[in-house]
């Protein structure tokens, strides 16, 4: 007996895009007011220091305003804007006056290139700060022979707090991306499964229908016929899974509300109530076990079925994934077992699902290899945390023992 891996792969996060979304039309127009408040606060210092500034008024005014649009760009721009902002307040610094204001201006640059810049512009931050600090403070030599080390590490920690705010954001959106891609590729992988499943046992029943009524078609008209309505109805019901399946592809199909399991009041979420068949286009489940084995009797392949009626009680997702291991191993049993006979239990406990798929045809050669069918069944037993095994019976042929875990 061999037992297949039934444990989901898990791959590496993607990395994140550092490059910022361009910034909406209200977070632009808060900057703009943003920078207006600070050009009329600094404008109002300089008209009070009018006396002192004198003839140099015109450049204080100009460097005003270059300081402010720079604010006003710190979004779509942030890495140019804080240079500018900074050459204007070391200017200022040099050949005006240092002003009380403009440096807090230049400081919410600061902040705002860590934010808003990609990773590679925003680490020119410190080296910016430090090269436009030693040209400030240099006008203020007299005052200050060297740059501040309390100022130098305040416009450092609020750049840091920027740029720091700035990656959680990259790695949050780096995670919310990596899931939308595995959801994406699981749906894919599962639509590809369905698709799989449908054409191969359909095609496989048609393929036995349609020789048997070949062979009889001489000798038993009436069963040639019954099986030609078998042919047609398989092919019908084919059709209509298939366009159930395609929908999904569109995105037609509407979302499990409650994917989980039960709800109160809804026994069975997402399917058909007990002892019920799905409904047209609607994907099938245990309650429809018993329009499949009938196909494959038409087929020639005598089905015993043990249902156990608690099996028809358990989630949507266990209830969907139960039908289509026993649809692929029947599907098996009728391509490769070359069998005549098959028996199906399904039983519930406390603790899990299990399904016991068996025949008496020639069963497994040594050393085996599992084929698409039995990977696939693998693949749908994997997120629901299941247990998969399959190889030679007790008593010959073939068998497959699936144990799917209930909440």
């Amino acid at each position: 007996m061999s037992r297949a891996p039934a444990e989901p792969a898990a791959g590496p996060a993607t990395e994140a895009a550092s490059r910022p979304a361009r910034p909406s039309r209200r977070a632009l127009l808060l900057d703009g007011l943003l920078a207006l408040g600070f050009l009329a606060a600094m404008l109002l210092e300089r008209a009070r220091a009018a006396g002192e500034i004198g003839e140099r008024m015109p450049a204080a005014v100009v460097l005003g305003v270059v300081v402010a649009a720079a604010l006003a760009v710190r979004r779509l721009a942030p890495l140019t804007g804080y240079l500018v902002g900074t050459a204007a307040l070391s200017a200022e610094a040099l050949f005006v006056q240092p002003g009380v204001v403009s440096p807090y201006a230049n400081l919410v640059g600061l902040h705002a290139l860590g934010l808003y810049a990609t990773r590679g512009r925003a680490r020119w931050g410190p080296p910016v700060v430090v090269v436009g600090m030693a040209a400030y403070f240099s006008g203020l030599a007299h005052t200050y022979p060297v740059i501040p080390v309390g100022v130098l590490g305040l416009w450092l920690a609020a750049w840091a707090l920027g740029y720091g705010t700035a990656r959680r954001q990259e790695e949050r959106e780096g995670e919310r991306r990596a899931a939308r891609e595995r959801a994406l590729a699981e749906e894919r992988a599962r639509v590809a499964r369905d698709v799989h499943d449908l054409l191969g046992h359909t095609l496989n029943l048609m393929l036995v229908q349609a020789g048997a009524a070949r062979r009889l078609l001489d000798r038993d008209p009436d069963h040639t016929r019954e099986l030609l309505h078998g042919l047609e109805d398989t092919g019908r019901e084919a059709l209509g899974e298939l366009d159930r399946v395609l929908g999904l592809l569109r995105h037609t199909r509407p979302a499990d509300p409650h994917p989980g399991g039960p709800t109160p009041g809804h026994p069975h979420p997402g399917g058909p109530a007990p002892g019920h068949p799905a409904p047209a286009g609607a994907e099938p489940g245990l309650a429809d076990l018993p329009r499949l084995l009938a196909r494959m009797e038409q087929a020639g392949i005598r089905v015993t079925t043990r249902l156990d009626p608690a099996a028809l009680h358990v989630p949507s997702a266990v209830d969907r994934c139960a039908y289509r291991i026993v649809q692929e191993a029947l599907t098996n049993t009728v391509k490769h077992a070359r069998a005549t006979a098959a028996e199906v239990t399904v039983d519930r406990d406390g603790r899990g699902l299990s399904i016991l798929v068996s025949d008496d045809g020639r069963g497994a050669a040594a050393g085996y290899t599992p084929g698409r069918g039995l990977l696939g069944i693998a693949e749908r037993v994997a997120p629901l945390a299941g247990r998969v095994e399959h190889g030679a019976g007790d008593r010959g042929g073939f068998r497959l023992h699936v144990v799917l875990p209930l909440p």
